[in-house]
């Protein structure tokens, strides 16, 4: 049976293959993508049960068999071509050809030509503007970080770093063993194994301020485990204080950014959002800084705190003298 990674574009691939094939033998198609009958009959199976919202009849992908023949009568719209908007293309592009210089990507030959096809076509579109969103995060810095950590990977170089914690709000120097790139909701990290700390932490790119290749060799120790992030990044720790906060839309970026949890999309295009800390003081200066566009809902001793820094800010400002022309 073919593993996942596999699956997933042979099923995107057999519908608009099945429909310039009508009744093609079962035994001929799985032939040409290279697995074997009993594997395509249970990706039609699979088939069916995928298709537009509402899952119901006349939304699902159907397909009709006759003798050991194939035909798809209904195909669910995946005879369109897919249509991209130009900022949506280019946030594509700056993902795919992330992905292709990552060490460790399969087939980067097919990233590649992936690239180009989408290049070609956004070419001929000739969008009038185009806007890369959240979608991609990566400055020309952090753009520089991820060169010289692919470098260190391809040659085995523990690196040094000065990274910034933004739950502790603290900058610290650490001699790391890389291990793995990843992009995870398009944020790249970079996975090591910290002598600081003597385990595996993730690190994300654009938060590390300074890197250098040293000239001794990566060794992270046997014990050494990838980190299991099929349920996201941030783990909660023992005892982490958690606030429950809700973001106007111009403070939205704080979800991106920080180790936050979306609750809900609220009226007005606000934000709920669970977000670990820290440090209560540190948190409190976020809050602060957002100038109103934050308000936290619990847990209350933060909110209180919140509160009587803002009233203490505006007690002392009572005091300053007015500058002319002001």
């Amino acid at each position: 049976m073919s593993g996942s990674t596999d699956r997933m574009p042979r099923l995107l691939a057999l519908v608009p293959y099945l429909l310039a094939r009508p009744g093609i033998r079962i035994e001929d198609a799985a032939r040409d993508f290279g697995v074997t009958a009993r594997q395509l009959r249970r990706d039609l199976e699979l088939l069916w049960m995928c298709g537009l919202p509402g899952y119901g009849p006349g939304d699902l992908i159907d397909l009709s068999f006759e003798g050991d023949t194939v035909t798809v009568t209904f195909d669910a719209g995946m005879n369109r071509p897919l249509r991209l908007t130009g900022g949506e293309a280019t946030a594509l592009l700056v993902a795919l050809r992330a992905v292709a210089e990552t060490p460790g990507v399969v087939d980067t030959d097919a990233v590649h030509r992936a690239i180009a096809k989408i290049e070609a076509a956004a070419g001929q579109a000739q969008p009038s503007g185009v806007v890369v969103g959240l979608a991609v995060r990566e400055g020309a810095k952090t753009a520089a970080t991820r060169r010289v950590v692919q470098n260190a990977l391809r040659a085995g170089r523990a690196l040094r770093i000065r990274y910034y914690t933004a739950s502790r709000d603290q900058i610290t120097e650490r001699t790391v063993d890389p291990m793995r790139l990843l992009i995870v909701q398009a944020v790249g990290y970079l996975e090591a194994w910290c002598r600081r700390a003597e385990g595996v932490r993730l690190f994300r790119l654009d938060r590390i301020d300074e890197v250098e290749v040293l000239e001794e060799r990566a060794a992270p120790p046997p014990t050494a485990r990838p980190t299991d992030i099929s349920d996201g990044v941030f783990r909660a720790r023992p005892g982490q204080p958690e606030a429950q906060l809700v973001l106007e839309p111009d403070a939205r970026w704080v979800a991106e950014y920080y180790p936050c949890e979306e609750l809900a999309e609220l009226d007005g295009g606000r934000l709920r959002v669970r977000m670990r800390y820290g440090d209560e003081s540190w948190m409190v200066r976020l809050v602060l800084g957002l100038g109103g566009d934050a308000r936290v809902e619990s847990p209350p001793e933060l909110a209180e705190a919140v509160r009587s820094r803002a009233a203490a800010a505006l007690e002392r400002a009572r005091h300053l003298p007015a500058t002319l022309g002001q």
